[in-house]
C-alpha cells in the first residue's frame, strides 16, 4: 500500500473495523482541546494515536513524557520548570516540559506510573490551566492539550489509592480504547508491508511464515511484530523470508501449538482442515501476491467452504470475505 493510501491516514496502518472508528474518533478529538485517555495495551500503538490527534489539528509542540522514567528529586522541575538557585546546582533558570509544550499538546505516557505528589500538581494544571516553577512564587498560565496514555487499569487503580481518583476523572473525560494486535489479524499482512518499507528493504515472506505471524497472537501487539520483521531482515542472507527466520518466540509457538487439523477435528465431527503448504515463490511477488494465493489454496483445501478457510488462515470470516473482496476472489 503507498503513504497516501487510506490505510496510512494519521499513521495508523489497517482496515480493520477497529482501526477505521479510531482514525474516525481522531477526526473529532482533533477539533476539541479536552483531555483524552487512551487506554490499551503495551505495544497498540497510543502514541502513534497521540500525535495523531494532535497532527489532526495542529499547533504548537508535540510534547512526549515518559511518566515511567520520571524518578527521583528533580521530577518537579523536569515537568514544571526551576528558577535560578532554587536548588544546589540550578545555576540558572530552566524551562519545565510544560511550558515547553504551551500552545501545544503534551502527552503523558504511561500516566499511572507517575508518582503520587506530581499527580497532586497534574490535576491543578488540568482545572487551573497553571502550574509553579520550583523556586518560584508566581504562577504561570499555560494552554496546552493533555493526552495520557496507560495499559494500566487507572479506575481499579484509583480504588485502591494507587492512583489519584480526582485525577483520573479529570482525565477520563473522553478515553479511547485501542486494540490489541491479536483482535485484528487482518491487518497484519499490511503492517508487515508497512515495516519492511519503512525499513527499505525489498524482503518478501513466503506463505509458510506469513501463517505462522497469522496464527501468533503478538502478546507484544504491534511493537513485537515491529522487532520481528527488524530482526528478520537484519538477520537473512535472501530475498525471501522463511519460517526459520522467525523469532524463537514465533517458532516454539508453532511447534507447540496442536496442527489445525488436530484442532478441527477435535472440535467437528466433519473431516479435519488440511495444513497449508506453499512452495516458495519466485522472486518480485508482492507479499499481496502471497496472500492471495494463500487465500486461494484455503479456499481450494476446504472446497469453498469459508468458515474453515477462515479457520485454515487464522482470521475472522468478515476480515475472509473483505479479502475475497479485495482480491477479487469468487468461488
Amino acid at each position: 500500500m503507498e503513504r497516501g493510501a487510506p490505510g496510512w491516514s494519521h499513521g495508523l496502518v489497517g482496515q480493520s473495523p477497529q482501526i477505521c472508528e479510531i482514525r474516525r474518533l481522531i477526526e473529532k478529538l482533533g477539533r476539541t482541546h479536552a483531555p483524552v485517555l487512551l487506554l490499551g495495551e503495551s505495544g497498540t500503538g497510543k502514541e502513534v494515536v497521540a500525535r495523531a490527534i494532535h497532527a489532526a489539528n495542529p499547533s504548537g509542540e508535540f510534547v512526549p513524557i515518559d511518566c515511567g522514567a520520571l524518578v527521583g528529586p528533580l521530577v518537579e522541575s523536569e515537568l514544571f520548570g526551576h528558577t535560578k538557585g532554587a536548588f544546589t546546582g540550578a545555576a540558572e533558570a530552566k524551562k519545565g516540559l510544560i511550558e515547553v509544550a504551551d500552545g501545544g499538546t503534551v502527552f503523558f505516557d504511561e500516566i499511572g506510573d507517575l508518582p503520587l505528589d506530581m499527580q497532586v500538581k497534574l490535576l491543578r494544571l488540568l482545572q487551573e490551566h497553571e502550574f509553579r516553577p520550583v523556586g518560584s512564587l508566581k504562577q504561570h498560565n499555560v494552554n496546552i492539550r493533555v493526552i495520557a496514555a496507560t495499559h494500566h487499569d487507572l479506575a481499579r487503580d484509583a480504588a485502591r489509592g494507587t492512583f489519584r481518583q480526582d485525577l483520573y476523572y479529570r482525565l477520563n473525560i473522553v478515553s479511547l480504547r485501542l486494540p490489541a494486535l491479536r483482535d485484528r489479524k487482518g491487518d497484519i499482512p499490511e503492517l508487515i508491508d508497512h515495516f519492511l518499507g519503512r525499513l527499505g528493504a525489498h524482503h518478501r515472506l513466503t506463505a509458510e511464515a506469513l501463517d505462522a505471524m497469522m496464527n501468533y497472537d503478538w502478546p507484544g501487539n504491534v511493537r513485537e511484530l515491529q522487532n520481528s520483521i527488524e530482526r528478520m531482515v537484519a538477520l537473512t542472507t535472501g530475498p525471501w523470508l522463511h519460517v526459520g527466520d522467525l523469532p524463537s518466540s514465533l517458532q516454539n509457538h508453532r511447534a507447540a501449538e496442536p496442527t489445525l487439523a488436530s484442532a478441527a477435528a477435535a472440535g467437528s465431527e466433519t473431516a479435519p482442515l488440511p495444513l497449508l503448504h506453499a512452495p516458495p515463490r519466485p522472486t518480485g511477488l508482492f507479499l499481496a501476491t502471497v496472500e492471495k494465493e494463500t487465500i486461494l489454496k484455503a479456499l481450494e483445501a476446504t472446497h469453498g467452504d469459508r468458515a474453515k478457510a477462515a479457520q485454515l488462515l487464522g482470521i475472522g470470516r468478515t476480515t475472509l470475505y473483505r479479502k475475497l473482496k479485495e482480491y477479487k476472489i469468487e468461488n
